[in-house]
């Protein structure tokens, strides 16, 4: 194996080199640590000031550095826990169907701020709401057309519950879907729910 002229293998150096930037700042500066962990973890997805401030003290960066930077990324707009809530109530509610309080939770897992979350969740009224349970209730009770009404009706309330529906407007909407079908709802018992 040969050797580079500091001594190393495989040319990895032991100590800092004796000239250049390195040689002078072996010690990485902790705003350009968080801002570079700020900036990878926004490249993959937009995420709130909580979930960045989360991502640095990982990363062991020090509280009022990491504070400084997110002020930053916030005042040039990088970071916008407003937006952010807005879009990710848009998005998962068009796209999974999750009811106004399964989203008022992922956004407080997320570290957006009540008042912040109350404002994106606006953006979903009850008809809104009441849509997507219809929808996910037809494509439930669709998908399982074979099996006995009983069974049925608990796996799409398990389904809807889980997407946080009120098991009212679940029953509701079961119960009309499946007369619309022309089976007889007012024999079946309510599922039991946790």
């Amino acid at each position: 194996m040969s050797r580079t002229s500091t001594g190393s293998r495989r040319g990895r150096a032991t100590e800092p080199p004796a000239t250049g930037s390195a040689a002078h700042d072996a010690e990485p500066d902790p705003e350009s640590v968080a801002r570079a962990i700020a900036l990878r973890m926004l490249t993959g997805a937009p995420r709130s000031r909580a979930q960045l401030a989360e991502g640095m003290a990982r990363r062991d960066v020090p509280e009022e550095v990491a504070e400084r930077v997110l002020d930053r990324f916030t005042e040039v707009g990088l970071v916008d826990d407003v937006a952010y809530a807005e879009s990710l109530v848009r998005t998962r509610h068009a796209e999974r169907g999750l009811s106004r309080r399964a989203l008022a939770v992922e956004l407080r897992r997320k570290g957006v701020a009540d008042e912040d979350a109350q404002r994106a969740l606006e953006q979903v009224d009850a008809d809104d709401e009441e849509e997507a349970a219809r929808h996910l209730v037809r494509r439930r009770l669709a998908s399982t057309v074979g099996l006995d009404p009983q069974t049925r009706t608990r796996r799409t309330f398990a389904a809807l519950g889980r997407k946080g529906y009120a098991p009212g407007l679940v029953s509701r909407l079961v119960r009309e879907e499946l007369a619309a079908e022309g089976v007889d709802p007012s024999g079946l018992a309510e599922p039991e729910l946790d």
